[in-house]
């Protein structure tokens, strides 16, 4: 049921989701508007997959890039002894641009359902213990060469069946009689990213040291380095899905952030959204997790950067942070590549590295409160 639009701000005195003003408060930062917004960062990510593209050690030039993108999606001609740098590319760079485009705005969306979710400013996409299951799969097939029948879509398979069965652990240990309660969920899936976590500890020291070893500990500090064309359109289809319907709920989570009580008062059952938002959450999460690993503070810091620049509302969230996201992996993923070129850094080690002072200044900074209310 959609809640009426005067009803969806906790705000009277501003734009949706500006905290009023309040006597010892410092005013409310000014929100930016949404369309010259969506504009700027639209033409940011542009930039930023050119230069995801572009950038790199091969020696490839802008001009050479921008012809072989053109030949790859107009089906040119490429002369015989273009053909390797034509690989690297369309093959190899391309595709993992659009998937770190992907991957970020798919956490970063997951990460604002779940931070309403639960009510929890600090909660992300792996709060719920979905990724560190996915993680088990992973590395039973990295480590040990689990569903070899399944060839190169063994990995993310594996990887993606695993973070289903995790989801319905996590759902059966907190569901109650009563439902699914914010705080049942953060601690239930807390306690299983340890369990999970643990899991996988002993799986990477009981298997053969060597080549298995690091790359399963690359995977689960997050990597694109695995991206491929097929692997592009499942994660796509996935985040597409799920953003789709947090869109189309954007006024339903606006009742569910202000608690289940006033939810209830404005026809929304915060029961039934709060099933629907975890199986949205776990399915986007499990994909995403699955062609990447393990990446963590996108879904948790660029919600919390997105409501302060346009408000609370979700309506207005869910268009920007996607954008905001996608931005932020791509260079994400060139400062991995190129930083201590050849060799490849994690890139969850390079988004925490950014998160943590990040986080730690969006704290001190004044008139900013976590989760916008």
């Amino acid at each position: 049921m959609g809640i009426p639009s005067q009803l969806t701000s906790p705000s009277t005195t501003g734009p949706p989701g500006t905290p009023p003003a309040t006597p010892g408060r410092p005013p409310a930062p000014r929100r930016l508007p949404l369309p010259p917004l969506l504009a700027g960062l639209g033409a940011a990510l542009i930039g930023s997959l050119l230069c995801c593209v572009g950038l790199g050690s091969s020696g490839v030039t802008w001009s050479q890039t921008l012809r072989y993108l053109w030949a790859g999606l107009s089906g040119g001609a490429i002369a015989p002894d273009e053909f390797s740098a034509y690989t690297i590319i369309w093959e190899l760079r391309f595709p993992r641009a659009l998937l770190a485009a992907v991957v970020g705005a798919g956490l970063s969306a997951i990460g604002v359902a779940v931070q309403a979710m639960v009510r929890n400013a600090l909660a992300d996409p792996f709060v719920l213990g979905i990724s560190s299951g996915a993680a088990v799969g992973a590395n039973a097939v990295l480590l040990f060469g689990a569903l070899g029948s399944l060839g190169v879509w063994a990995l993310s398979g594996a990887a993606f069946a695993s973070a289903l069965a995790a989801m319905l652990l996590v759902y059966a240990a907190a569901r109650t009689p009563y439902g699914l309660t914010p705080l049942r969920l953060v601690l239930t899936g807390t306690a299983m990213y340890y369990g999970f976590s643990a899991v996988t500890t002993l799986m990477v020291f009981s298997a053969d040291r060597g080549e298995s070893a690091r790359s399963a500990m690359m995977w689960l500090l997050g990597s694109l380095g695995g991206a491929t064309w097929a692997s592009v359109p499942i994660a796509a289809a996935a985040v597409a899905g799920g953003l789709g319907y947090l869109l189309w709920s954007a006024r339903n989570l606006n009742a569910l952030a202000m608690g289940d009580e006033t939810a209830a008062a404005l026809g929304v059952d915060p029961d039934r959204m709060r099933r629907r938002l975890f199986v949205v959450a776990a399915a986007v999460t499990g994909a995403v997790v699955a062609v990447s690993g393990a990446i963590g503070f996108v879904g948790l810091m660029v919600p919390h950067v997105t409501r302060m620049l346009v408000g609370a509302d979700h309506r207005r969230v869910l268009a920007v942070a996607p954008l905001l996201g996608a931005v932020l992996l791509l260079w994400v993923d060139i400062v991995s590549r190129l930083l201590l070129a050849p060799v490849e850094l994690p890139v969850g080690a390079i988004t925490a590295v950014i998160g943590v002072p990040c986080f730690v200044l969006l704290m001190r900074r004044r008139g900013y409160t976590f989760g916008g209310s």
